[in-house]
């Protein structure tokens, strides 16, 4: 067993086969930089319990390779997304400091199809952008990329 210590200091017990899904974490292992407790340092407890519960998911889903199982994962990762914006935006920074591919992958897909096929004032509603650009700036900008426009 593998102990990861949030930055609020909550601690996770996890199996070996789930903590070398964390890369950053393997490597840490693989390093010999590996206490009894690891910190995890940019990740609160929250992030950190629902980081954990993707990786267990996948590994026991690795386990059982079969069509059904596949399908099922896939049904699983779009529910798991399934959170308020702050919370997405928490998970990205955690599985891009953890390195975990697949994760980052899913959660940034899920932003970008967010933001597809809006416009930008769609897209600075979605994400509370405030829109800093005089009306000159903003129709140079416009005239500049009217390809992105049409």
């Amino acid at each position: 067993m593998i102990t990861l210590r949030s930055s609020d200091g909550e601690t996770f017990d996890i199996d070996e086969a789930v903590a070398v899904e964390l890369q950053t974490i393997k490597h840490m292992m693989e390093d010999g930089c590996a206490g009894s407790q690891i910190p995890v340092p940019n990740v609160t407890g929250k992030i950190l319990a629902k980081v954990i519960e993707y990786c267990k998911k996948h590994v026991e889903s690795g386990k059982a390779e079969e069509q059904a199982a596949s399908d099922d994962l896939k049904g699983w990762d779009a529910d798991f997304v399934k959170v308020d914006q702050a919370t997405l935006f928490d998970i990205i920074l955690a599985a891009n400091y953890l390195d975990i591919k697949a994760l980052l992958d899913l959660t940034c897909q899920t932003v970008a199809e967010m933001i597809k096929g809006k416009t930008p004032e769609e897209i600075r509603r979605i994400f509370c952008i405030k829109n800093d650009f005089t009306p000159e700036e903003e129709e140079e900008v416009r005239r500049e990329n009217q390809w992105a426009f049409e």
